[in-house]
């Protein structure tokens, strides 16, 4: 399959199935409550919590995390539960646009975290701060203005730092996918989704080329790459 796909560069032409405001709404659902178990397999957030968001963190006192763009808020619940078995008293706020996303990650409430239908220029608008602004699998769905104006906020957002991170396009990703995601996609997105996220998705150098001033992009395991500021 791989050697007929070509992925040297990013098909930015394409459309992921749950992106369409009129895709069917019980796949969509099962497809953010699955992400939970994509992401644990293979986002490695877990790493990213140590090495770029808890050095950002200030020493005492509560921390604020904002995460764009959040989905079915399996992000923001991970960050709560490290953030307690680390020692920090740690407030997420998940917001996403889409009120769907949002729907789902309210299903699950978990103390410490909240969920709000917003945008980053929303928040900009109201004056918000954070400590650190992350996000998972954001960069990849966005036009060229679109990804400016997000960086853009998420500037404005955070008073230490910024972190995105997103898919590492490569033809063992793609593969790795593919053999993969058969496992847990079943009534869900995520498999013909997650093949075309990574057709779309940047190489490190893709991403440094593209990134504002004061923003650097670093490639880490497993096939990710991160758009860091601060």
């Amino acid at each position: 399959m791989t050697g007929r796909i070509d992925l040297s560069t990013r098909a930015v032409d394409l459309r992921e199935l749950m992106d369409d405001p009129d895709c069917d709404p019980a796949t969509l659902d099962r497809t953010f409550r699955r992400f939970a178990v994509v992401n644990a397999a293979v986002s490695g957030w877990r790493s990213v919590w140590r090495t770029h968001v808890v050095p950002a963190l200030p020493a005492a006192g509560r921390a604020r995390v904002l995460d764009l763009g959040c989905g079915g808020g399996d992000l923001a619940r991970s960050l709560t539960r490290w953030a307690s078995s680390d020692g920090f008293d740690l407030e997420v706020v998940g917001v996403d646009p889409d009120p769907r996303a949002i729907a789902a990650a309210e299903r699950h409430r978990t103390t410490g975290v909240t969920f709000r239908t917003e945008s980053s220029a929303d928040l900009v608008a109201a004056g918000q701060r954070f400590d650190v602004v992350v996000s998972n699998h954001v960069l990849h769905h966005l036009d060229d203005a679109e990804r400016a104006a997000f960086l853009h906020d998420s500037a404005e957002l955070a008073t230490a730092r910024s972190v995105h991170s997103d898919i590492r396009r490569s033809r063992a990703a793609y593969r790795l996918y593919a053999l993969g995601s058969p496992l847990v996609s079943a009534g869900t997105f995520i498999r013909e989704d997650g093949l075309r996220s990574i057709r779309r998705s940047f190489t490190q150098p893709e991403l440094a080329a593209v990134l504002p001033r004061g923003w650097r992009a670093e490639a880490v395991a497993p096939h990710r790459v991160l758009a860091v500021r601060g």
